[in-house]
């Protein structure tokens, strides 16, 4: 499914069973950001239904030991036939810098190339430095901060990036 992670991981897709795993890791994988509001935000963008409705454009992947040391929930627009949507990813922190969070992105490109898709947009919330600084090495373009673009005082910064820019863009 996904070929090009560090020895020892594997991925699958996800599956209802591991909603409550996965809501398990958001916050020590977070460090805390914004707190108990940041936490209780976290838990309600990632309801069980993603982990119903979306799993096969989703990927989780889990060490040896069967533990969930990364995820990916993303999915294939139903208004916009060109484009798809990485809703929320996660990498255990242990693992940054060890390309699990590329080849996650790298597979959901394939993913969505695979059908007709031709962008791929996301968000992510203004604080979070690091969720930026990965996603512009990935080529996305960020937008300017979106004042309460998911409701009052939830601003974000928006991403897209284009499939079928030069070689080598989109990893």
């Amino acid at each position: 499914m996904i070929d090009d992670l560090p020895v020892g991981l594997r991925a699958r897709r996800p599956a209802d069973e591991d909603h409550l795993r996965v809501l398990a890791v958001l916050d020590a994988w977070w460090g805390g950001l914004k707190g108990a509001a940041g936490a209780t935000e976290r838990a309600l963008l990632l309801p069980r239904l993603y982990f119903q409705h979306f799993t096969t454009s989703s990927f989780l992947v889990e060490d040896g030991d069967g533990e969930v040391v990364a995820f990916l929930v993303g999915f294939l627009s139903q208004t916009e036939p060109e484009t798809a949507y990485v809703h929320f990813v996660g990498v255990d922190p242990a693992l940054h810098g060890q390309g699990v969070g590329r080849s996650l992105y790298r597979a959901f490109f394939a993913l969505a190339r695979s059908h007709g898709r031709r962008y791929v947009h996301c968000i992510t919330s203004p604080e979070n430095t690091a969720s930026r600084a990965f996603h512009t090495r990935l080529g996305f373009t960020p937008s300017a901060v979106k004042p309460d673009y998911d409701g009052p005082g939830l601003d974000r910064v928006a991403f897209a990036i284009d499939l079928s820019a030069a070689p080598g863009a989109a990893l």
